[in-house]
């Protein structure tokens, strides 16, 4: 029996795990830690240049005092987060979490874009 079978046999119900959910999920979770690391530059940036802060209570003050320290424990913290779930990928909730992070993220994104408009236009 092979791996494609095992699925097919299931007409009803949903499955999580077949090879091509774990290709999208992998993009997915790829796409979260480039949008962290996205998010953290503009934040770097507007904390640095344009006396924003950050909304983050735990990072506050290390956007602020220690943008070194600020940037290796967001990407670090996301990162550990991300592989936690990632490893638990049969998981239907941690499968939630991954998209749920990454749509997070996302909007995060697309705030930040709209201040970069609204700031340099």
């Amino acid at each position: 029996m092979n791996y494609y079978t095992i699925h097919t046999e299931r007409p009803l119900g949903f499955v999580i795990g077949t090879p091509k959910h774990f290709r999208w999920l992998y993009g997915i979770a790829l796409g979260i830690l480039v949008l962290n690391l996205l998010d953290a530059v503009f934040t770097l940036i507007w904390v640095q240049y344009f006396e924003a802060g950050e909304l983050n209570f735990l990072l506050r003050g290390l956007v602020e005092n220690n943008p070194f320290l600020f940037m290796a424990l967001k990407l670090t913290l996301v990162s550990l987060g991300t592989l936690f779930l990632w490893r638990q990928r049969s998981n239907s909730l941690a499968v939630m979490g991954l998209w749920i992070a990454f749509l997070s993220y996302l909007t995060i994104l697309l705030v930040h874009l709209h201040y970069s408009y609204t700031v340099f236009l």
